[in-house]
């Protein structure tokens, strides 16, 4: 079984190797912050990986610290570009 686990980080890892690609050659900067987030959900995915098939459970935190990180990136790019939006809470008349 930890061969397995071994051989889908990898497959992950290549999976990161063609995101990269899409953040250099990318158009718009959400065509970057998708590859972006790529990085992300795939970098967890490798660690979660990685911590059953060595058991280390340090790993999961790590895992736990970079998808939080990737959130707030994604959070804070929306609100930089996304300028259409109102500045206080809507409400209700």
């Amino acid at each position: 079984m930890t061969e397995w686990y071994f051989f889908l980080a990898s497959f992950l890892l290549l999976t990161l190797v063609v995101g990269l690609a899409r953040v250099w050659r990318g158009p718009t900067s959400a065509d970057r912050m998708l590859a972006a987030q790529l990085f992300g959900t795939t970098g967890v995915a490798m660690l979660v990986l990685l911590a059953e098939a060595t058991t280390q459970p340090a790993l999961r935190d790590v895992a736990l610290a970079i998808a939080l990180l990737a959130a707030m990136a994604t959070v804070v790019f929306v609100r930089r570009v996304w300028t259409d939006a109102p500045a206080g809470p809507r409400h209700a008349d």
